[in-house]
Formats: structure tokens, sequence, C-alpha cells
């Protein structure tokens, strides 16, 4: 007979990501924050590849890339909504991990799991700061995925690419829930 862990059961079926633009500081310091990225790095990890890695954005870090992602759009000719958008997670963030998929060659191994297992890092990595008490959001955003910010900004080689930025603070406004998935009308069962 399982051994249950009710609180556990109870926080995973009631937790909720905070809107970014809602976390404000206190943010987790060093100490606190390698609980939460060792918890992170226990995520299934087929054949033991370790395919991401972390970096941790700091605010004075968040500035700088907000003037990148501006001067990344303007040179890709996006409009400036979508710039702005862009920018907006770095203007108002605090504190931030990317969680950078880095593939691995495995003949065992197809790269989609892998990327299975960057998706999975973000969020365990969301769920061990909510669990600790944080209010956490998991992003990502059109720079995540420009070669160009990647490059210049954060240092990724061509092989590796951002699954998600998790921003991590206190929360400043509780919002409302958000209607969740009928989880009857997306079950099926096979009996035979």
């Amino acid at each position: 007979m399982p051994t249950p862990n009710p609180a556990v059961l109870d926080f995973l079926q009631t937790r909720r990501s905070r809107p970014a633009k809602t976390l404000g500081l206190p943010v987790p310091e060093r100490a606190a924050l390698m609980p939460l990225l060792t918890a992170a790095g226990r995520t299934p990890d087929h054949g033991k590849l370790e395919p991401w890695r972390f970096i941790v954005i700091e605010r004075a870090a968040m500035t700088r890339l907000s003037a990148l992602a501006a001067s990344r759009g303007a040179a890709l000719g996006l409009d400036a909504e979508k710039i702005a958008k862009g920018c907006t997670q770095f203007d108002q963030g605090n504190l931030a991990v990317v969680v950078v998929e880095v593939q691995k060659p495995s003949e065992k191994i197809p790269p989609l799991e892998q990327t299975y297992s960057a998706g999975a890092v973000c969020l365990a990595l969301l769920n061990a700061a909510l669990a600790a008490g944080w209010a956490a959001n998991w992003l990502s955003g059109w720079p995540s995925h420009d070669r160009g910010f990647l490059r210049e900004g954060l240092g990724l080689a061509d092989h590796e690419r951002v699954a998600g930025l998790i921003h991590i603070g206190t929360e400043t406004s509780t919002p409302p829930d958000r209607p969740r998935p009928d989880i009857d009308g997306i079950t099926s069962w096979l009996s035979q």
C-alpha cells in the first residue's frame, strides 16, 4: 500500500502561477535559490544526459536585457507593441532563472525526450519556488526565440535554446483563479 503525502498532493492540486508583473521584492538570495535549483535538477532525465542548464538573471542584467530586446526588436522590424512586450518581462523583473535546453548527442535518447526533460525542469523549478513560499511565473516571449538575443544577451551556443524563464519574487497582489481543465472531458480510460 502506498504511503500518501496529502500536503504535497493538495499543493499540486491547488498550485498556481503568479503573473510576473505582480512579482516584487524581495527575491530569493543565492542561498535560498540553490535548493530550488536542486529540486528542479531532480527532474526525470532519461539517460542522465542533463540536457539543460541554468542562467540566473539578477536585476542589473534585467536592465541590459530589456535594452537588448528593444534593439533586437527594432533590428528585426517588429512593431512597437511587440517590442514593448518583449522588453516588459525584463523591465519589470527582479530575478529570473533561464532554463536552457542543451541538446546532447545520443543514439538512445531522442532529441524530443530531451526537450520534454527541459520543459519538466521549468515546471519543477516553478513548483519548487511556489512550495518555498515565493511567487513565480514561467514565461518565454519572442526574445527567447531570437538567436541574436540569445547569443548576445545570454551567451547561448547555437545548439542551445531557452525552455523558459522562471521569474521568482514576492507576491504583491493575489490574482483571481482562472478556469481549470475539465479532467473528465480530457481523460479516456483503456480497460483492455
